[in-house]
């Protein structure tokens, strides 16, 4: 059986990178799924990835 790995962004979490790059930097959420979906492939695991601004829905 396969592992899986489910991977949670909450509110605002979608403005990554274009919100106050000098603050938070210039990377997106984007680029940080994909690289933990690299990363989860290399190990053999399934990652699941859900971003909502909506708290409850978390």
């Amino acid at each position: 059986m396969a592992k899986n790995i489910l991977l949670l962004n909450g509110p605002n979490l979608n403005l990554l990178g274009t919100r106050e790059p000098e603050v938070y930097g210039s990377t997106t959420l984007a680029d940080i799924v994909m690289a933990a979906q690299t990363q989860a492939e290399a190990a053999g695991v399934r990652l699941v990835h859900f971003q909502s601004n909506h708290e409850g829905a978390l």
